[in-house]
């Protein structure tokens, strides 16, 4: 199974931890800094790729991914140089996906140019909601006006645009997230990632919840009506879901998130990154320490900014394989799974859940219903050996 990964492929993950405030809901490693040297993070940076360059080395590189934080406050010419070293690393792709997050305030938005001459390609933007009192909840810097704005000039710089929102969030009824989404897929994003507020332990949001002071927020049934009606207005727009969360117009999927979920090999480099690195034939599980100063110390001092890698047995990608591949519409290869886990998923699950209506079992490959992506957890646990 030393070429496992191959069914995925291959891409480079960068995590920039930096944000210009904390958002309340986010659980993501991002700090808020008034004082970055962003010649100290080149260095460091550059010295991560060559270190994992000499031990991949003959490698086709499909996607790069700057995620945060948030990247767009990246220097233009930190991300091209971060770029130019990764071309002379790695042979790539004859069209790779170079993939750039970003807020959609004013300031940023004009950027976008020089982060387009630096080699990006594709931009993922933050934003969350289409009116300015939900975007104060939110705790974003931005109102829905700039927002537009900085798509527009996205649209017009990019090939490729995807935005994301969150939906199910306080006091938004069910006719609210209906006329917000028909807003969105008006404005022609090829890619959209429609997120349900999830309320995480750590947070803003998490704090003010066992308060017992995050009033409004909806209840189960109607965030699994927003759920519905998502699936039904993205199917009627051409951005049927290729996964949970994501919708797109087919073919502009994005393929390095496909990489995480067809269970490919990546590399995580900066505070925070987790990678997926197969080598001599094991796999090995990647982080690194979130603490951006700890990052860098590490990476100065020791050469690398990983801690250690963890062996994965092939019961553990057997099972990070279900986990991953179940999530997107084109579902789970059952030869594969067989030959990582060494025996095959349980039959009578599988004929259980194909009686009850919530999979569907076609040439070898076991997918969701769409009565079964609600409860999605649900049917991994029955499949789980």
């Amino acid at each position: 199974m030393s070429d496992d990964w191959r069914n995925g492929g291959f891409g480079l993950y960068l995590h920039w931890p930096f944000c210009a405030a904390k958002c309340p809901y986010c659980d993501f490693n991002s700090h808020v800094s008034s004082n970055i040297d962003q010649s100290q993070w080149a260095k460091a940076y550059l010295s991560e790729i060559d270190r994992v360059g000499r031990e991949t080395q003959g490698r086709t590189l499909n996607t790069v991914f700057f995620g945060g934080g948030t990247p767009s406050l990246m220097d233009p010419e930190l991300v091209g140089a971060i770029l130019e070293r990764v071309r002379v690393t790695w042979p790539m792709v004859n069209d790779p996906e170079i993939t750039l997050e970003a807020n959609p305030t004013s300031i940023e938005s004009g950027r976008f140019r020089a982060f387009f001459d630096a080699g990006v390609n594709r931009v993922s933007m933050g934003m969350q909601a289409l009116n300015d009192d939900d975007l104060r909840r939110l705790g974003r810097m931005h109102s829905a006006a700039e927002g537009r704005r900085a798509f527009d000039i996205a649209r017009n710089t990019f090939d490729r645009v995807s935005f994301d929102l969150i939906y199910a969030r306080q006091h938004q009824s069910t006719e609210q997230w209906r006329a917000e989404l028909n807003e969105a897929l008006s404005m022609a994003a090829d890619h959209l990632s429609l997120y349900q507020l999830t309320i995480e332990p750590g947070t803003v949001f998490g704090a003010r919840h066992d308060l017992g002071k995050l009033h409004g927020l909806p209840i189960d049934d109607t965030s699994a009506d927003m759920y519905l009606i998502t699936q039904d207005i993205c199917n009627q727009h051409g951005l049927p879901a290729y996964e949970v969360s994501n919708h797109a117009i087919p073919g502009s999927e994005s393929r390095h998130n496909l990489i995480y979920w067809r269970y490919g090999d990546y590399l995580g480099i900066g505070p925070g990154a987790h990678g997926r690195l197969t080598l001599n034939g094991t796999r090995y599980a990647t982080d690194t320490p979130k603490s951006p100063t700890q990052w860098l110390d590490q990476v100065s001092k020791r050469g690398t900014g990983e801690g250690a890698r963890e062996s994965l047995s092939d019961s553990d990608q057997a099972i990070e394989y279900l986990l991953f591949s179940m999530r997107l519409t084109e579902g789970l290869d059952m030869n594969r799974y067989a030959k990582l886990a060494g025996r095959e998923i349980e039959p009578a699950a599988i004929r259980h859940l194909e009686e009850i209506g919530m999979i569907t079992l076609d040439q070898g490959r076991i997918c969701t219903t769409e009565q079964g992506r609600p409860v999605l957890n649900a049917i991994i646990r029955e499949l789980m050996p």
